[in-house]
């Protein structure tokens, strides 16, 4: 798909990767609607980019104000061709002291808000028999990593989602695109105090996923060589994996 004229939806977009895809898609031709919860950093966003910016606030979490959102982008901007479901949360999970509620806000804001998205636009698109939903899912849902017990099944149910619409979908003349990025140097991974091996720029990524999206890849994951890592380690055996994992833990503990 060509991205000029095109109006997109991108949520999660007041910081990282959203906003850096903000910036590209206007590079591209593209007319944005801009989501995330805070209407200052929104603001300040369309007042830098490089093209037409809607600012919409609204929580991913919120049913009634994702389908008002949308709503809104419609009459201003016109029927949405591309939402990029982009809204995401990462905090490590302490085994040592294991909070339920860290699992809930990640199944909250990632899934169900991913969910949201989708319910907001897939009336439309449906009725219009267009338009291309794309969820930002992670390499991270490939296998469960350490710190990961709340980021890591979000991650896979998002990949298991896009997968299942991707099927349903396919006769509705709507487009399905799940999104997997490595290591991307945003707010979140700052957090981060483990190795995060070819990480990249939220610039670069923004590029890379827009350049997926014209191509019409229905899965854009990146970069290539932790794709390839994390698609192979998928093979691992169950024990073996866990036990590795675990030894080198136990190393760096040491050092």
């Amino acid at each position: 798909m060509r991205l000029s004229g095109k109006v997109v939806w991108v949520t999660g977009a007041s910081a990282g990767i959203g906003a850096a895809l903000v910036h590209e898609l206007c590079r591209r031709g593209a007319a944005v609607a801009a989501t995330a919860r805070r209407a200052d950093a929104l603001e300040a966003l369309a007042a830098a980019a490089p093209g037409t910016v809607l600012p919409v606030p609204a929580d991913v979490t919120d049913l009634a104000a994702m389908r008002a959102a949308e709503e809104r982008i419609r009459d201003e901007l016109g029927p949405i061709d591309l939402a990029v479901l982009n809204a995401g949360l990462w905090e490590q999970v302490d085994v040592r002291a294991f909070d339920s509620e860290v699992i809930r806000k990640h199944m909250d804001t990632n899934v169900m808000g991913m969910v949201h998205g989708v319910e907001a636009v897939l009336t439309d698109m449906r009725r219009r028999r267009a338009g291309t939903i794309a969820g930002m899912a992670s390499v991270a849902g490939y296998r469960g990593l350490p710190q990961a017990e709340g980021y890591g099944p979000s991650k896979a149910a998002q990949i298991n989602l896009l997968e299942s619409l991707r099927i349903d979908l396919r006769s509705s003349g709507l487009r399905v695109v799940t999104i997997c990025p490595g290591f991307v140097r945003t707010r979140l991974t700052g957090r981060n105090s483990f190795p995060m091996p070819f990480m990249l720029e939220p610039d670069d990524a923004a590029r890379r996923i827009c350049d997926g999206l014209e191509q019409g890849r229905p899965e854009i994951v990146f970069p290539l060589s932790m794709m390839l890592a994390m698609k192979a380690v998928r093979l691992v055996p169950v024990r073996t994996y866990a036990w590795a994992y675990s030894l080198r833990r136990s190393q760096r503990r040491r050092t």
